[in-house]
């Protein structure tokens, strides 16, 4: 049942930011009265508060635009230095272990 709930408050969320009408637990709970569905008294007021000065047009709309891809890029250039030291180390620790990687091929392999 909770997730038909959690459906229909979501699309009662979704009528009212289409609407432009501010998102409450009252307006979602008269909008699932209007369509006869019945859900746990919680679920309105837990989205309604969930919801509460985000602006869903625009939640919506950056949903596939990487949203989360600018904090990165933003430190990746603090991080620079740091990052180039490390891979520095990381090269060699490859070279080192190119003769074990070459001993795991003695025709003893999983899959031969």
């Amino acid at each position: 049942m909770s997730t038909s709930a959690e459906l229909a408050c979501v699309y009662s969320a979704l009528i009212l930011a289409d609407d432009d009408i501010a998102v409450t637990g009252e307006k979602i709970q008269t909008i699932l009265k209007a369509a006869n569905v019945e859900v746990e008294p919680y679920w309105p007021g837990l989205f309604a508060k969930a919801l509460e000065g985000i602006n869903i047009k625009d939640l919506i709309t950056n949903i596939g635009s990487g949203v989360g891809g600018a904090a990165p890029a933003g430190g990746a250039s603090a991080a620079a230095p740091a990052a180039a030291a490390a891979a520095a180390p990381a090269k060699e620790e490859k070279k080192e272990s190119e003769p074990e990687e070459s001993d795991d091929d003695m025709g003893l392999g999983l899959f031969d």
